[in-house]
């Protein structure tokens, strides 16, 4: 048996790149139109929480729960479990991650989002701007076909980095509960594309930190005073 100091992130790779992005295309044909939907769906999370009009907390909540939880079911349990053996396992963290979203925020109403300072607000905004509407072209910019790109609301990783960036702005400690999952699913993805050598790993990487700096900032605040 090999000694664990020679193996490589490559090592605990259980598919190759070609099968991971074919796995991706195959499920974006067969859920055509639900990416529609999720263009729709990202729209109206970031017109809620600019115009923050009537009960925005619970319905943004609850728009994000059905994107975790169909991801969970449709993708993850459907699809990638049968080239990732751990992924049912995953599929139920996004259920849990569906349920606190809607017991936390919709039932409870405890998504209580404050207004940080102008650039610090401006930065989750406009990345869930982007993300919403630009990671799908990855796939182009990167060479793969269009159609095995990814979109907010039907694939993870999108999904993850724009709950990020609204959870981030939610006042109190219970946004961490939140974000738990959302962080260990960037971090997770975020190795397995450097595994692939796939250069959005970098993407990831980045946009989460762009996006939890409004937790971190006021974190920092919190500990700050007297």
């Amino acid at each position: 048996m090999s000694e664990w100091w020679t193996y490589r992130l490559t090592s605990f790779l259980l598919f190759s790149p070609r099968t991971y992005y074919r796995t991706i295309e195959l499920y974006n044909v067969d859920v055509w139109p639900a990416q529609i939907a999720g263009l729709a769906i990202g729209v109206a999370i970031l017109a809620l929480l600019l115009t923050r009009r009537g009960h925005y907390g619970r319905v943004a909540a609850a728009l994000l729960a059905v994107c975790w939880l169909w991801i969970g079911w449709a993708f993850l349990y459907e699809r990638y479990a049968q080239i990732n053996w751990v992924a049912p396992w995953i599929g139920a963290a996004f259920a849990v991650e569906a349920g606190l979203l809607v017991g936390v925020g919709v039932v409870i109403g405890r998504l209580d989002f404050v207004r940080t300072r102008r650039g610090t607000f401006l930065v989750p905004m406009t990345l869930i701007a982007i993300v919403v509407a630009g990671y799908p072209l990855l796939a182009a910019v990167t060479g793969r076909s269009w159609t095995s790109g990814e979109m907010f609301g039907v694939a993870p990783d999108p999904t993850a980095l724009v709950t990020v960036a609204v959870l981030s702005l939610v006042r109190g400690r219970i946004r961490w509960l939140l974000l738990a999952i959302p962080l260990l699913w960037c971090a997770s993805t975020a190795l397995t594309l450097r595994a692939m050598r796939a250069p959005e790993f970098f993407v990831v990487i980045v946009a989460a930190l762009l996006a939890l700096l409004p937790a971190i900032t006021s974190s920092g605040r919190a500990r700050g005073t007297p």
